[in-house]
């Protein structure tokens, strides 16, 4: 039996499906055996879903530290439960006086590293339980502020009350909580009406597939053309074209050394590097040693 298909499948989520619920119709797919996602969407949000098939599951890991960028769209005057428009109102106040110099002034305070108290409607999880379950129950749980990093907000359209912002951010941000805070330095309140996320882990929505499209294709095989290979999916890493030589090591799990692995720059974002076989496989993912010496493996493709 040949091997199953493995790689990346760049889904164009539609609105009002979950990120679990577009997996799920994946694994639907003859040849699908496990299948993944690489950072949730909420239901009401659209965009790039960078989906895991097969062996490429146990990459998703290398994906949570990417960068991810975000078209969203925000109401000022109006605070919601949720911090988007699926939410009940809970507060409204005017916008008079709110110029559009403020609102770019006022985006421009949260670049950078910013200190973000996580939404209680969230799916991080308390006691193992959701957030949004406790919070649907009127017993809503407060997570300590962490740190996320906002790389830039562009103010793109202004239309008071209606403000629509583009948004680069590294993992873990969370969009309506930023539209929600914004809204507080203007004194107004605010929250998150649309959001799209157009890249995720080095893809872009250019490069994403309705979700629609694929449920007709039949065997996996069929979307060969739309798959990305391993090899080809981790873009922000380093990569190292392994011979004969090394292939076997990496085959049998010997160590490998800094003789093994030899590098003309740096192994790149936290020492990680992939190691791909002479014909275009990927054969491993390592990591460099804090002594930097020697490579541990982080996981293998290869048999021995």
């Amino acid at each position: 039996m040949p091997p199953l298909l493995s790689g990346i499948l760049v889904i164009d989520k539609p609105e009002n499906i979950t990120s679990a619920g577009v997996t799920n119709r994946i694994k639907r797919i003859p040849g699908v055996q496990k299948a993944g996602h690489t950072g949730t969407l909420d239901p009401f949000a659209s965009g790039v879903l960078v989906c895991t098939l097969n062996q490429a599951t146990r990459l998703s890991q290398f994906f949570l530290i990417s960068e991810k960028k975000y078209v969203a769209t925000m109401i000022l005057g109006i605070e919601t439960d949720t911090q988007d428009t699926t939410g009940k109102i809970l507060n409204t106040a005017s916008v008079e006086g709110i110029s559009e110099n403020d609102i770019h002034a006022a985006a421009k305070r949260f670049e950078g590293d910013i200190q973000q108290v996580p939404p209680a409607f969230s799916a991080l999880k308390h006691k193992g339980v959701p957030l949004y379950a406790y919070a649907r129950k009127g017993t809503p749980v407060i997570k300590p502020a962490r740190t996320v990093s906002i790389f830039y907000i562009r103010v793109m359209q202004v239309a008071i009350p209606e403000i629509s912002l583009e948004v680069s951010c590294g993992s873990g941000t969370y969009i309506r909580t930023l539209c929600a805070d914004i809204g507080k330095e203007l004194g107004c309140g605010g929250h998150l009406k649309t959001l799209r996320r157009i890249e995720s882990g080095g893809f872009s929505i250019r490069e994403a597939i309705p979700l629609h499209s694929i449920e007709s294709c039949g065997p996996i095989n069929a979307l060969n053309d739309n798959i990305v290979p391993m090899s080809e999916a981790l873009r922000s890493m380093g990569a190292y074209i392994a011979g004969k030589d090394l292939t076997e090591k990496i085959r049998y799990g010997k160590p490998l050394t800094i003789e093994d692995i030899r590098l003309k720059t740096d192994a790149g974002r936290d020492g990680f590097i992939k190691l791909i076989g002479e014909e275009g496989r990927l054969l491993a993912v390592v990591q460099r040693s804090e002594h930097g010496e020697t490579y541990n493996y982080c996981c293998v493709f290869i048999n021995p």
